[in-house]
């Protein structure tokens, strides 16, 4: 297995079929050796049985559904160490960043590099229209400065739904994850500093969908699971 697609969708039946459609379209002629699981997290709505009749005629999707809400982190850390690819990449449900960004991410891995992450952070990156207002581009950059202070020193962009791991980095470390909330992502890219995995950061085209589900909390949230997460290192808690 190649390259295996995780998306986590907490009541995304307004975009997940969109979504799953829109990765298998180009999967399928670009990298046929391939799986898409989708991890349902609590929801609510339609999104288990949407993605249970798109089953019926994508072979190469998968569903695993919780009925109880846990987190982003959570669902994508299940579907990190479900995967079987030689790659894993996490993408949101509301395609905010495209599948075809994996032709371009994926030759880093040629050159030595471990995690490969989108960032609209870096030079020749693109932002639609209205997707970033005022106060997230605010809080966006006062968040990651106090992120790059305490765990990640020279990551731009921690944020972004759209990033790859080799099968070393993924099964190393998503098997120490204690995050499962939206500070997931900074931990991620901690743990693969702290186990000297090699990280590029990949300028792409980035589109947030007006429901998205990331409000003010959780950038706050973030901040504090960044405070635990530099806590853990301290006391060696991944070791």
């Amino acid at each position: 297995m190649y390259l295996s697609v995780i998306i986590p969708a907490y009541n995304e039946e307004k975009n997940i079929e969109k979504t799953v459609r829109s990765i298998f379209g180009y999967l399928k002629e670009k990298i046929p050796e391939h799986e898409i699981i989708v991890v349902t997290d609590g929801s609510t709505d339609r999104t288990a049985d949407i993605t249970r009749l798109l089953k019926t005629e994508i072979s190469t999707l998968e569903l695993v559904e919780f009925k109880n809400n846990r987190g982003k982190g959570f669902a994508v850390k299940t579907g990190m160490l479900k995967a079987r690819g030689d790659f894993r990449l996490f993408t949101d449900a509301d395609n905010s960043t495209t599948i075809d960004h994996v032709e371009k991410m994926m030759s880093y891995f040629q050159k030595g590099f471990d995690v490969v992450i989108a960032s609209i952070a870096v030079r020749g990156h693109k932002v639609a229209t209205g997707s970033e207002p005022a106060w997230r581009r605010i809080f966006g950059k006062l968040g990651n400065l106090f992120i790059q202070i305490m765990v990640v020193p020279g990551i731009h962009d921690t944020q972004r739904g759209f990033k790859i791991f080799t099968v070393e980095a993924a099964e190393k470390i998503f098997s120490k994850m204690t995050i499962e909330r939206w500070g997931f992502d900074v931990e991620a890219l901690a743990l693969a500093r702290k186990f000297g995995f090699k990280i590029k950061e990949v300028p792409v085209n980035w589109k947030n969908a007006p429901e998205s589900h990331v409000g003010l909390k959780a950038y706050f949230q973030v901040l504090m699971e960044t405070v635990k997460i530099r806590r853990n290192l301290i006391i060696k808690k991944y070791d």
